[in-house]
């Protein structure tokens, strides 16, 4: 639980959290909204003397002063340069982090306007989460900060920017949930349950949510295909969101594969045991969405999400088969495990027909991602330039590492096919551009008139690694702050 506070009293058995910039003279303890009192920072900087502690991003030391003082790192802070709001976020969510299994924490960092309080509101929050609910036997430290205490200088000024953060912070924690759960608990049928339980249809409120047969009579071939080899069939999940007075059109398409075994074109094991996070597009939707409602933004706003399990089986589909999307084009499927690009293709044809200002995919499509990017960075593709560029500037504004690339006109010839329009990946393998290729074949089902943004997030959606900022193990919901911003500006005030 995260609450405001404008009190620096600390209770029994609370520690203490405040910030310290990087000084060539050794670290220098920073101004939290409400200073603390002098004794207390004298006392403060007296014991970080006798430690190593130098100040730097996200370093952390432990002084044992009264029930405890977590001191975190924010790096070179000058009036030339000021404190970076990602690097506050990080800061905060690395100590609310460190602090898992702690009864509560008072957070004194520099809080001194409203968009600071956002970042640490957001860093804390997304720091604390953990992951338990398949866990029989929970360790105390894996249960997370139970009581964050934010201090600020004024608590009717920052109330409405905390509420904003705390709404978007639990989309985000939503979306690793959806993709940390495993797949023997999140296949096609489930991830719609959720969402049927999640959204009530009311006046503003469309939910629809097609089954197998409705999707065979509706013409989605790509996702009935590359869901047919599963015991778990697909499903498609659309909602839509009206709000008074909103003029501007925003369609959020995502990538749902709840398990990516490759189908026939098996993937190495090696490459299969975080396939469950193969849904992360889908789910990102999904929550940009709910927060956007719930801010009640002057924006309307529709969320696709292509549901399939990929498997391999006798009813799976064949390399060399050939599917008709929903809208007439017919693919080619040379290989069964560039699978999310086909249910994309369905997805997109059915956004179009809601008539958007704007379409943005965002899935976890290309290894080749990774390649080009490495593990944390997503890459942002687009059928016009602008469109691209307004979602680069909200990826940067929110700290989420997306990077802006090209779709040049040769990616598109590699998908030529002597059987059908267009084949999902080229016939002679090359791995070269892979990431550019996939979207290359989205762009071929978007009509030319209407802007459209493509995000690969398959390099940060799922952290392999060590923790890092407020990315712990597991599902990250990158791409939620993104929309989300992106949808702000975008709205009418």
């Amino acid at each position: 639980m995260t609450r405001l506070t404008d009190s620096k009293n600390i209770s029994a058995n609370e520690v203490l959290v405040v910030g310290f910039a990087q000084t060539d003279n050794g670290p220098e303890l920073l101004d939290s909204a409400i200073a603390l009192e002098p004794t207390s920072k004298s006392e403060i900087s007296e014991a970080i003397k006798l430690t190593n502690f130098s100040g730097k991003k996200s370093e952390l030391t432990f002084l044992t002063i009264k029930s405890g003082v977590l001191c975190v790192g924010l790096g070179k802070v000058s009036k030339t340069q000021p404190l970076e709001m990602e690097t506050l976020r990080r800061a905060s969510a690395v100590a609310a982090r460190a602090l898992a299994g702690k009864s509560s924490a008072l957070f004194a960092l520099p809080t001194s306007t409203t968009v600071a309080t956002h970042a640490v509101t957001v860093g804390v929050e997304l720091g604390a989460y953990t992951f338990t609910q398949f866990k029989t036997k929970t360790e105390k430290i894996s249960e997370g900060l139970k009581q964050a205490n934010i201090l600020v200088k004024d608590l009717f000024v920052n109330k409405s920017v905390f509420q904003e953060a705390q709404i978007i912070a639990e989309s985000v924690k939503n979306v690793r949930n959806l993709v940390n759960t495993p797949p023997s608990h999140m296949y096609p049928e489930t991830f719609a349950d959720y969402v049927k339980k999640s959204f009530k249809r009311n006046a503003k409120l469309t939910v629809e949510i097609l089954e197998e047969k409705a999707l065979k009579k509706q013409g989605y071939g790509a996702l009935i295909g590359v869901g047919q080899g599963s015991v778990n069939p697909p499903r498609f999940v659309r909602l839509a969101y009206k709000s008074r007075g909103a003029d501007f059109h925003l369609a959020l398409v995502g990538k749902g594969i709840t398990f990516d075994t490759g189908g026939i074109s098996l993937k190495p094991p090696s490459s299969m045991h975080t396939m469950k996070c193969d849904m992360a597009g889908a789910a990102t939707v999904i929550e940009a969405f709910r927060a956007i409602m719930q801010l009640d933004l002057k924006i309307n706003v529709s969320a696709y999400a292509a549901l399939a399990e990929n498997m391999p089986s006798a009813t799976a589909q064949r390399p060399s088969d050939v599917v008709t999307t929903f809208g007439g084009k017919t693919v080619e499927v040379l290989n069964t495990d560039a699978e999310g690009r086909l249910v994309l293709a369905d997805a997109l044809g059915r956004a179009q027909k809601d008539k958007p200002d704007l379409i943005i995919d965002i899935a976890t499509l290309t290894g080749a991602a990774t390649v080009a990017l490495g593990s944390r960075t997503a890459g942002i593709m687009a059928n016009k330039e602008e469109a691209r560029d307004q979602v680069f500037a909200s990826a940067k504004e929110t700290g989420e590492a997306m990077w802006p690339m090209q779709i040049p006109e040769e990616t598109r010839t590699i998908l030529d096919s002597k059987t059908a329009d267009i084949a999902n990946v080229g016939f002679t393998p090359n791995p070269a551009g892979g990431m550019m290729v996939g979207a290359a074949f989205l762009q071929e089902f978007v009509d030319e008139n209407i802007a459209w943004v493509h995000i690969d997030i398959a390099p940060p959606a799922f952290n392999e690694g060590a923790p890092y900022g407020y990315n712990g193990f597991g599902g990250t919901g990158v791409g939620v702050r993104t929309l989300v911003h992106l949808a702000q500006k975008l709205a009418k005030n």
